[in-house]
């Protein structure tokens, strides 16, 4: 087995024996060392986003001091959700090493399939109304960034 996925099984099973949330544990190592390590904590916290790649990636920005990863790769016990992916992309991550499907994830009550086919533009259901209001105020903000000198994108 190797042992960074064994590190993200661990922290799975450290999560769910504490009660933290699900069962789901990330790793984010750069070279052959664990940046940072995580599980679930959702029901610890009471946060939604306390998914472990999520707190991952927070805790290997802080200690790398960036928020771009691409020299970094993570492995998680579970394929990445939706959110999660997204963040990996956000971290600019390459490489992600995963050992259950969302299919297992989805077997024991954790089903991402709704997400999936809204972002495909596969259902009309709608869980979520989005409503656009206030355009033009909320260009502020946007036309102060683009005058921006000395910003940062990301």
């Amino acid at each position: 087995m190797n042992s960074f996925m064994k590190t993200a099984i661990d922290e799975a099973l450290k999560g769910v024996r504490a009660e933290h949330g699900g069962p789901f544990g990330a790793v984010i190592v750069k070279g052959h060392s664990v940046i940072s390590k995580a599980h679930n904590e959702v029901l610890k916290n009471n946060d939604p986003t306390d998914h472990a790649e999520m707190i991952a990636i927070r805790e290997a920005a802080k200690k790398l001091g960036r928020f771009d990863l691409s020299d970094c790769e993570l492995y998680s016990s579970c394929e990445p959700c939706p959110m999660c992916f997204a963040a990996i992309h956000w971290a600019k991550i390459k490489k992600v090493y995963y050992g259950c499907t969302r299919e297992d994830a989805a077997s024991i009550g954790f089903d991402d399939n709704y997400i999936y086919d809204v972002i495909k533009g596969n259902t009309d259901e709608k869980r979520v109304e989005l409503i656009q209001i206030d355009r033009q105020d909320s260009l502020e903000s946007f036309k102060e960034w683009e005058a921006k000198n000395n910003k940062v994108q990301y």
